[in-house]
């Protein structure tokens, strides 16, 4: 598995080959990029607080558009896991086009959460070959999400 730098992230992106609409330098790291929140649905609740042992899904602000030899891996900032955060997160899959949905769980104390925030961060793999079929050509279920799609 080969995971992209800085760099090529820069490059896949100058390239026209990855693209991050709302991108911000300032969430690229070594070997990835932070993904910020844009909204928040808390499931049983109409607040930004989030009570203990409640569930909730934010959306990043970044659409993401993958090439067909490029996919994501989504790890939550370490930041939110020792405030108790517990992120369902799998792949991105090559050719996924949208703004990506994250499920969590707050296992600990209420806490607020607020848009703008730096939540997650995306690691790009780099592929061995272009895919077969991309992802919106294999099911595509939340191909072109903008929001909150539950």
């Amino acid at each position: 598995m080969m995971i992209l730098s800085d760099r090529d992230i820069k490059f896949m992106m100058k390239e026209k080959k990855l693209v991050i609409e709302n991108f911000n330098e300032e969430n690229l790291t070594p070997n990835g990029y932070d993904i910020s929140i844009d909204e928040i649905k808390i499931l049983g609740a109409n607040s930004e607080v989030i009570q203990a042992k409640s569930y909730f899904v934010v959306s990043s602000i970044e659409y993401f558009k993958f090439p067909s030899n490029i996919a994501g891996q989504i790890w939550i900032k370490t930041s939110w896991a020792r405030k108790g955060i517990i992120l369902s997160a799998g792949m991105i899959d090559a050719g996924f086009n949208g703004k990506l949905n994250l499920f969590a769980y707050n296992s600990l104390n209420e806490i607020k959460i607020e848009r703008g925030s730096k939540f997650a961060q995306v690691i790009f793999i780099a592929l061995t070959s272009d895919v077969e079929k991309s992802y919106a050509e294999r099911s595509g279920h939340y191909q072109g999400q903008n929001g909150i799609w539950i």
